[in-house]
């Protein structure tokens, strides 16, 4: 912290990899010391920030995975006692996306959140959130819950008249989930309702309402009520996001992948930014979802490039952004072994600790006559340190030896 040119209101810790809880366990000891130390209260995870409701509401309030909807971490709620077992599996089931609830890191995660927040005044509690949009690889979700939560909210602090819709009428549109969650439409873009006429009136439904939330502002004074409203506006943009989203869906040019990922990136950028305004926040993510420079990977066959979730919120927050990168030696149990001498990897490889902190610049500065060279990937799910974005990393974590752990994470 004390090499940063700022506090960051958001230091993002990336990994070259997902499913391994050394990563895991890593980022568990940084959360831990931002919290006691440096005065962070918030981890935000790569994962479905509306799910992300039940967890917060479980650390902070102790309220069951069910009860989410309700104000969580308010002045006259507080965990109550040791985490039961049971409900700790249901908000591990529910409360994460991606498959990342399975983790034992996660979970360890979760628990310690609680145990901290128990006896603390609302403040200073810790809060979880994820960033991601309600998205998975084949499908992404309906707009139902985050429509309804948002008209929900207005419809108990505005005059019915100002409402663009009934609820009933909203739910009219909405209609059967299945057609929005349809993971054939991710290969067959005439499949999706994401520009049927409906989707297009949900969509000015949505700006309308949001228009709304936006005009209607609750004293500063009033926690309880700011808290709801951050979670109304949380709501506007899972919906905003997921009826692009859907309209993407359905474009049948060779433009369809990249626009997707693009506005993944906007919908996850929007989601820190929001973090950002409330409280000093941890997030962790991909390296690839946090790093300054342009993302890039190939899909069907094609290259595709587009500005990272980081790099959108580092163009807003300039120092108040800081990236740490993660890169690994070896992942023997993927056929990732010891890296070449002559990369990033290798470099750091003869050194003698096995995990470390370090300044990248160090390594940038390397001779021109012979930079560090990029490390071959021989498995699909690790990507390796690009040694081109070296000089816009804050700092990296080095870990020399990932062993084989719990199998929770889908490989294939």
């Amino acid at each position: 912290m004390a090499a940063l040119p700022a506090r960051p209101r958001l230091l993002a810790l990336g990994e070259p990899t997902h499913g391994e809880d050394v990563l895991l366990d890593v980022r568990n000891d940084l959360f831990r010391q931002l919290v006691e130390e440096e005065g962070y209260r918030t981890i935000a995870l790569e994962s479905d920030c509306l799910a992300a409701l039940t967890v917060d509401a479980y650390v902070t309030s102790g309220a069951d995975a069910a009860d989410a909807g309700s104000t969580p971490g308010g002045a006259d709620s507080t965990p109550g006692g040791p985490a039961d077992p049971a409900r700790l599996d249901d908000v591990m089931a529910h409360g994460f996306s991606h498959g990342f609830g399975a983790s034992p890191a996660n979970r360890e995660l979760v628990r310690w959140m609680r145990a901290h927040n128990e006896g603390r005044a609302p403040a200073d509690r810790v809060r979880f959130a994820g960033f991601d949009g309600p998205l998975e690889m084949s499908a992404a979700q309906s707009p139902r819950r985050a429509l309804t939560a948002l008209h929900s909210h207005l419809a108990l602090r505005v005059d019915a008249s100002l409402l663009p819709c009934t609820a009933l009428e909203l739910e009219d549109l909405l209609g059967e989930d299945d057609p929005w969650t349809d993971p054939a439409v991710m290969g067959d873009p005439s499949r999706s309702v994401g520009r049927t006429p409906t989707a297009e009136r949900l969509r000015i439904l949505t700006d309308d309402l949001t228009a709304l939330l936006d005009a209607h502002a609750p004293p500063p004074e009033d926690g309880r009520e700011q808290e709801e409203r951050h979670r109304a506006r949380l709501h506007a943009r899972a919906a905003t996001g997921l009826l692009r989203y859907h309209a993407a869906m359905a474009d049948p040019t060779p433009a369809r992948l990249a626009r997707l990922l693009t506005l993944r990136a906007s919908m996850m950028a929007a989601n820190l930014l929001a973090l950002a305004e409330r409280a000093p926040t941890l997030v962790h993510a991909h390296n690839s979802h946090l790093q300054r420079d342009r993302s890039s990977m190939t899909m069907a066959g094609r290259r595709l490039e587009w500005w990272s979730a980081g790099a959108l919120a580092h163009s807003r927050l300039g120092e108040e952004y800081g990236f740490v990168a993660t890169a690994l030696g070896t992942l023997r149990h993927h056929g990732v072994h010891e890296p070449p001498p002559d990369t990033v990897e290798g470099l750091l490889h003869a050194l003698p600790a096995d995990c470390f902190l370090l300044d990248p610049r160090h390594l940038s500065a390397a001779p021109a006559s012979a930079p560090p060279a990029p490390r071959p990937s021989p498995w699909h799910g690790y990507a390796p340190l690009d040694p081109a974005h070296l000089p816009r990393m804050d700092a990296l974590v080095y870990i020399k030896h990932i062993p084989e752990g719990p199998k929770w994470w889908p490989t294939t």
